[in-house]
């Protein structure tokens, strides 16, 4: 398994410690890949354009799972989840976390990096990327219902692919109307 760490830049000073606790929780086999966005680096990136880059490194199979945020959490959470092919989850709490992995077992987490963000807020996070990856993901929860949540989160992976297009074609389509924005743009 390969996991992703990535986060808007207006969140860049807690890259580090989300990083660190996704080492250090994430399966001992698995590989993680800080993409940023740091401190050190000029360029600054968007909630948006991070859900962009999400939804390249999942479609690429770059990665297997990306763990992200923003400030609340949710903007991120509801920018990926516009992306094909992504199943993303807010986890505010360990809790949270627990069950996203294990009823919907989806590829990305967002976590709020902004609100109330002190120590307890890095002693709250890494407690959230601990319950998340404390089992290994899809295998139903509550355990007495866990053959349903399976057989239910499949179903809902079927109706979104169903209801999405193609990342290529998605990614072309926006490209087309960017570039036709900047080229207004200079007219």
């Amino acid at each position: 398994m390969k996991i992703g760490v990535i986060q808007a830049s207006s969140q860049a000073s807690k890259n580090q410690i989300i990083y660190d606790a996704v080492y250090k929780y994430a399966p001992k086999e698995a590989e993680v890949i800080n993409f940023g966005c740091t401190t050190e680096e000029k360029e600054k990136y968007s909630y948006i354009e991070i859900s962009l880059l999400v939804g390249i490194l999942l479609a690429s199979k770059t990665v297997d799972f990306i763990v992200t945020g923003c400030s609340s959490g949710q903007g991120m959470m509801l920018a990926c989840n516009s992306m094909p092919g992504v199943i993303c989850g807010y986890a505010p709490t360990p809790k949270d976390a627990y069950l996203f992995a294990q009823i919907n077992n989806g590829n990305a987490i967002s976590v709020p990096l902004g609100e109330d963000y002190t120590w307890s807020g890095a002693e709250n996070l890494e407690r959230t990327i601990e319950a998340l990856f404390s089992e290994p993901f899809g295998q139903g929860y509550p355990k007495s219902e866990a053959e349903r949540k399976i057989k239910d989160t499949e179903k809902l992976k079927e109706i979104r692919k169903g209801g999405q297009v193609r990342f290529e074609d998605f990614l072309m389509y926006w490209m087309y109307h960017w570039l036709q924005q900047s080229k207004e743009k200079r007219m």
